[in-house]
């Protein structure tokens, strides 16, 4: 572990101009509070109000980003910090690029033998009337509609008759250009954090989640007390180290770096795993379930930022590296 004095002036990228950046505001006051509290010479930088060039000018060595979505999770921002020659936590460019796309990281893990729900992917403005009411057919119903580039469960709906699909895909349609209609699991929710890369990636203590109603949207996952987060998650013996086997496995084959959190649908009449999408920059505030992992790990708050601003790379390190 590499002491404050290592890190030099560090910038907690936050905010931004996703859809989520509420959400990212609050896990860059963490993380800027925790690493503060290490000794760390860190101070918030949100990317909507400032020129990233100021990184260079200001004299910062290395970035915690605590964007998500779009422009901070997506490839954007590590692209110019490749540019900048600042090292960032978290996945490298590409890695990052093909995560924040829910239909391209199906189409690696596919290929790659990773278990995901059937999905059809629909196009704005190329699909009619009886394209979105055909999907239930192919699927079947109940049905999981969400845009293929939003985190945060923002724009996701679970349409139950065939009534319901049109607004559903509109509404999806409204913030992103694909839309996802995926397969229903009915099962247990669990998610998996992951810290490292390569070979030397672990993952972290499955947690169990259990949401009011089932529903674990936005609102239940940010802003209210009512969603349970069950650690030790409480499965049948063997499911969890199965689970966290196979995260291991879509978390290289996408060559993801750093950390991250993989969220899975366990069936509940196969207990087979389906895994539903990869998240390369997670939310770390007081209800996040990366931190609740890594504390039942042994891995405090404030050593867990630290962890990870430690493991702040470039891609062409990675590969002057090997990786």
């Amino acid at each position: 572990m590499k002491t404050q004095n290592d890190f030099g002036k560090v910038a907690v990228l936050m905010g931004g101009k996703s859809a989520e950046r509420e959400v990212s505001l609050m896990s860059g006051a963490g993380v800027l509070k925790a690493l503060q509290s290490k000794g760390v010479n860190a101070h918030a930088f949100d990317p909507a109000e400032r020129d990233l060039s100021e990184l260079k000018r200001k004299g910062f060595k290395r970035c915690f980003i605590a964007l998500h979505g779009r422009y901070g999770e997506d490839g954007t921002v590590q692209g110019a910090l490749e540019l900048l020659g600042i090292p960032y936590t978290g996945s490298g460019v590409m890695a990052s690029s093909i995560a924040i796309d829910k239909v391209m990281t199906k189409r690696v893990w596919l290929a790659e033998g990773v278990p995901t729900p059937k999905f059809q992917l629909l196009h704005r403005g190329s699909y009619d009337r009886h394209a979105v009411i055909a999907i239930p057919d192919e699927l079947g119903l109940p049905v999981i509609v969400k845009p293929a580039r939003e985190g945060s469960s923002i724009g996701v709906a679970k349409v139950q008759g065939y009534s319901q699909m049109q607004a559903a895909v509109d509404a999806a349609a409204a913030l992103d250009a694909d839309v996802l209609c995926e397969q229903f699991i009915a099962g247990d929710e669990v998610t998996c954090p992951v810290l490292g890369t390569g070979a030397d990636a672990r993952a972290l203590p499955v947690i169990r989640i259990v949401a009011p109603e089932g529903n674990y949207d936005y609102q239940n996952k940010y802003f209210t007390d009512d969603t349970k987060y069950l650690v030790p998650c409480g499965l049948p013996e063997g499911e969890e180290a199965a689970i966290q086997d196979i995260v291991l496995k879509a978390y290289r084959v996408l060559g993801c770096r750093g950390w991250g959190r993989i969220d899975v649908m366990i069936d509940s009449v196969t207990r087979k795993p389906s895994l539903l999408e990869i998240n390369t920059s997670p939310g770390m505030t007081g209800l996040s379930v990366v931190p609740l992992s890594a504390r039942a790990a042994g891995i405090s708050y404030e050593d867990l930022c630290v962890q990870l601003l430690a493991s702040a790379s470039l891609d062409h390190a990675q590969e002057g590296a090997g990786a």
